[in-house]
């Protein structure tokens, strides 16, 4: 991880969040990074769902936006993937962040990238783009989703090779997780695929399903979705969920939600 050290910036008290204190921060490439903060005592989620972190903005209130939360439920910090952008309103910010620096927290996490939102089954396929693939590194990491099902197959799509963040822990089946490496070992596949450069995988996530690689060997199984085998979690690109949405839903899947579990589910709070 890449570490750099000054004194910490002290944010205003605010109500609204807790101030955590960032433990590390490592930079993929020019435009991607990770961090992770302090986890609160009180701070409790499930895998999969997503919460406010922000700063202080130039008025002094906070500037926050919604993460996906890439740790799992049990971890003791709080980890996060970003983009950087350079005019953005806090992305510009919080990409120069470092240890012992000050984030809001906050108190609220939610989501429906979670596992309670789906009908039991046997594969259990999380297709990303981008940064959508935090969710999915939390669940992954989480012992409950491989007593929920046989097969757990993450599927992350980039444009270029440097964009695969987590790729070396994520090929290896997380065999440095010390409460899911045995049972990843057998039911974790991972299937990178770079859109823009040449790899092993070329070609968007769409292309995959559709030509059968997606379930190529070691993923076990029919070659395509089943709603009566399959779950599907989505996330990432706007164009990447609403085709799959929509396929899905023509081979009989249903949406799925907190309330009513379904074949598969997508984060609506940052779709629509």
């Amino acid at each position: 991880m890449t570490l750099h050290t000054r004194p910490p910036a002290l944010l205003p008290d605010h109500a609204a969040f807790i101030t955590a204190s960032v433990r590390w921060v490592k930079h993929w490439n020019e435009h991607l990074f990770s961090f992770a903060i302090e986890r609160p005592a009180s701070f409790r989620f499930r895998s999969g769902e997503f919460v406010m972190i922000g700063l202080a903005g130039e008025s002094g209130k906070p500037l926050m936006r919604a993460y996906s939360i890439a740790s799992p439920a049990w971890a003791d910090e709080l980890e996060f993937l970003s983009i950087k952008v350079p005019d953005g309103p806090l992305t510009s910010k919080l990409q120069a962040i470092r240890p012992d620096d000050q984030l809001y927290l906050g108190r609220k996490p939610t989501g429906t990238l979670v596992a309670d939102a789906l009908l039991p089954g046997k594969r259990l396929f999380m297709l990303s783009t981008g940064t959508g693939l935090a969710p999915f590194l939390s669940v992954a990491r989480d012992p409950d989703i491989y007593d929920r099902f046989t097969q757990v197959v993450i599927v992350h799509s980039v444009r270029k090779v440097s964009d695969l963040a987590y790729h070396d822990e994520l090929t290896a089946q997380l065999a440095s997780d010390p409460l899911v490496q045995e049972q990843a070992l057998l039911q974790f596949h991972y299937v990178p695929t770079v859109t823009r450069e040449p790899f092993r995988t070329r070609g968007r996530i769409g292309q995959l399903a559709e030509s059968g690689a997606m379930f190529a060997p070691p993923v076990m199984g029919e070659t395509g979705f089943n709603p009566e085998t399959d779950r599907v979690m989505l996330c990432g690109s706007m164009e990447m969920i609403r085709d799959f949405a929509g396929m899905l839903e023509r081979l009989g899947f249903a949406e799925g939600s907190n309330q009513a579990p379904g074949h598969y589910v997508i984060e609506r709070a940052f779709v629509g």
